[in-house]
């Protein structure tokens, strides 16, 4: 089998695994527990705190452990929301993730009383944001504006230090979804720009179930899960140390690996992008093109990242035909994988509705090898070809 759906999830990390396996079995206390073995567990959760805030940049007492990415989404809308309500307004983007485009809608729905006021910021046919409309959208009343780092679907990174520029010249906290950018691009909060930051922990071979928000000392944040007033009163429950120790390993190799890491799979991104296209001609690539840069020069597309569409065809029977094959990718957004609707991503990229059903999605990561590249680029028109697509082969 050959993976390629690492933007839905990752393989485990063994290291991560192991450093976890101890908090699992014998260092099992609670860590607000007063005794011993709680002490020994809440040392393990401070030493994951620190390792976590190190990645990020920021202090460990500004982390907060999560159920994983939608959590911490939702977490960062709400509870500022709900803490500092000025103007009841929000920005964010038409391609945002549905933990986030749901969380601000839900607003909008009046989830919190009077309804929020939601703008949605259009993006063009790449998937970048429109940074003209978004700074008219921005008020001083605003409430929080929430933009993505990269974008799960089509692998746009978004211009995050400039939305940031915009944020703070008129006081406005900035909320980034950084879910699938570590190890990939450099996600400290003081290089970004961000006020709250998102992260999943298995997206980079962390365990499931496991993610950070980050919250800047100054952000006020209504909790949204009530009760012993664990982690500074910010969410309650008995927090996973096991969890925390496997995100910071995670974290870290990743952070590690990102310098040699992220060239790598640019290459092997860019050898994939352009064997399918020259082997299936019809076919389109969404998002950037691989040498599209912004404006500070920085990678404009996931160096792990390549999506394409395939016009007149069904993104799902390309799918199946390439699992066929032993290749294993998916359509888009994980977490829309049993939806019929086209993708909002590529709506909002301006592509129809037929074409927004045909996505197909394949992301790399560090077991990606280059025989594996070259073996997808000859199947992909094979399973084109059995899905009924001879018109893309010779357009």
């Amino acid at each position: 089998m050959i993976y390629l759906d690492h933007a839905a999830t990752s393989p485990p990390s063994r290291a991560a695994l192991e450093a976890q396996w101890p908090y699992l079995t014998q260092v099992f206390a609670n860590p607000s527990s007063a005794h011993e073995p709680g002490r020994a567990a809440r040392a393990g959760l401070d030493a994951a705190l620190a390792e976590i805030a190190g990645v990020l940049g920021c202090r460990p007492g500004e982390v907060v452990l999560t159920s994983g990415g939608t959590e911490a989404d939702d977490l960062a809308l709400l509870g500022v929301a709900a803490a500092a309500p000025r103007g009841r307004h929000v920005v964010t983007t038409a391609v945002e993730h549905p933990a986030v485009l749901e969380a601000a809608r839900a607003l909008g729905r009046g989830a919190l009383g009077e309804p929020f006021r939601v703008d949605e910021i259009g993006v063009d046919g790449d998937g970048v944001l429109d940074l003209a409309a978004l700074e008219a959208a921005l008020t001083p009343q605003t409430t929080i504006c929430s933009v993505m780092l990269a974008n799960n679907e089509v692998g746009t990174v978004q211009p995050v230090r400039e939305v940031a520029a915009r944020c703070r010249a008129v006081g406005v906290p900035l909320h980034v979804d950084a879910v699938q950018a570590p190890g990939q691009l450099d996600v400290r909060l003081d290089v970004l720009g961000a006020d709250l930051l998102s992260v999943s922990a298995h997206k980079l071979g962390g365990p499931r179930g496991a993610g950070v928000l980050v919250v800047r000392g100054a952000v006020p944040l209504v909790p949204r899960i009530h009760g012993g007033g664990q982690q500074r009163g910010r969410r309650s429950g008995t927090v996973d140390v096991a969890g925390a120790v496997g995100t910071a390993t995670a974290l870290r190799l990743a952070e590690e690996g990102r310098a040699t890491g992220g060239p790598r799979l640019a290459a092997l991104r860019d050898r994939l992008v352009a064997g399918v296209l020259q082997t299936v001609p019809g076919a389109v690539l969404t998002g950037p093109p691989v040498d599209a840069v912004l404006a500070d020069g920085s990678p404009a597309r996931l160096p792990g990242h390549a999506s394409f569409v395939f016009p007149g065809l069904g993104g799902e029977t390309v799918l199946a035909e390439l699992e066929e094959r032993g290749v294993v990718c998916s359509s888009g957004s994980a977490c829309a994988a049993d939806s019929d609707d086209a993708s909002h991503v590529l709506l909002a990229c301006g592509f129809g509705e037929d074409a927004a059903r045909t996505a197909v999605r394949l992301t790399l990561g560090a077991g990606t090898t280059s025989e594996q590249v070259e073996e997808v680029v000859a199947l992909v028109p094979e399973a084109v070809a059995a899905a009924g697509g001879a018109a893309l082969l010779a357009a």
